[in-house]
């Protein structure tokens, strides 16, 4: 006997999706700042090495929230919306779905993203100094550097990471015959943001320069488009730089991946069974 497939409600995407995106951040904040380090052009001991590993944490936190709420309400919305689509449409239901979350998350993350990548790599010593000279030198659009970017990086990330998760989730209930559990969708979480954080990597490091980019009054920022970026970090440094911080970002998001949507799958699976916020 199967179980019937229950959505979540808005106030249970946003509730469930916060508590994730807070749990992983802080969980693997100093492997993020490591990763950041290591893509920056000055080089990761001139970055900091492993002093401060926690310098941004607070912009991280602000952001990590309500950034997952926007993603699994959009992402958990339209799923449910197209589930009546034939089976094999289904993956192509799930890029879609978790492309449009993705689009709508970094709407919050990108100016959160900026604030704490420059903290990480030693642009400012304070969030208060890194918000202030951010608008100072570059306006309200300072905080969405590199947004363009960070979507193009999420949505061939997101493309490959729920496909794959979404069919190891199902393919394991049909092994198992019967629901999947929390910690067995963490570990699926974990195999598909492995395998999708190494393969955008160079997209991983374009956003990281982009968003590391100032510039003053009149000028122009040292990295400005994704494809200029790509070549101009190609050409001077070699393609292997374009696979900069490789290691800690793809254990990262293994580790991430099973924090994030174990995490996710937990809250969700609570808040459905025992009905808390289902008539909010």
């Amino acid at each position: 006997m199967t179980r019937e497939i229950k959505t979540p409600n808005m106030t249970q995407c946003l509730v469930a999706g916060g508590f994730a995106g807070m749990a992983v951040d802080t969980a693997l904040y100093p492997l993020d700042t490591i990763k950041t380090r290591l893509q920056a052009r000055n080089g990761f001991i001139a970055s900091g090495g492993f002093r401060g590993i926690y310098s941004g944490l607070s912009s991280a936190i602000i952001g990590s929230a309500p950034g997952a709420s926007m993603f699994f309400l959009t992402y958990e919305q339209i799923k449910s919306s197209l589930s009546s689509l034939p089976a094999q449409q289904q993956p192509f239901v799930h890029m879609f779905a978790a492309s449009a979350g993705e689009v709508a998350a970094c709407l919050v993350r990108v100016p959160t993203e900026v604030i704490k990548q420059r903290l990480q790599t030693r642009h400012h010593n304070t969030l208060k100094g890194a918000v202030q000279g951010t608008y100072a030198t570059e306006g309200l659009l300072g905080f969405y550097r590199g947004y363009l970017t960070q979507v193009v990086r999420e949505i061939p990330f997101t493309c490959i990471q729920f496909p794959i998760y979404e069919y190891l989730k199902l393919a394991y209930a049909r092994r198992m015959g019967r629901p999947i559990r929390s910690y067995e969708a963490a570990m699926c979480g974990s195999v598909a943001g492995g395998i999708a954080a190494a393969v955008t990597t160079p997209l991983d490091v374009v956003k990281t320069r982009v968003m590391l980019s100032t510039k003053g009054v009149g000028q122009s920022p040292e990295y400005s488009g994704i494809v200029a970026t790509l070549s101009r970090i190609a050409r001077e440094e070699g393609a292997r730089a374009l696979f900069s911080g490789i290691v800690p970002r793809t254990v990262w998001i293994s580790i991430g991946g099973f924090v994030f949507l174990g995490s996710y799958e937990k809250v969700k699976s609570v808040l459905l069974e025992t009905g808390l916020l289902s008539h909010r």
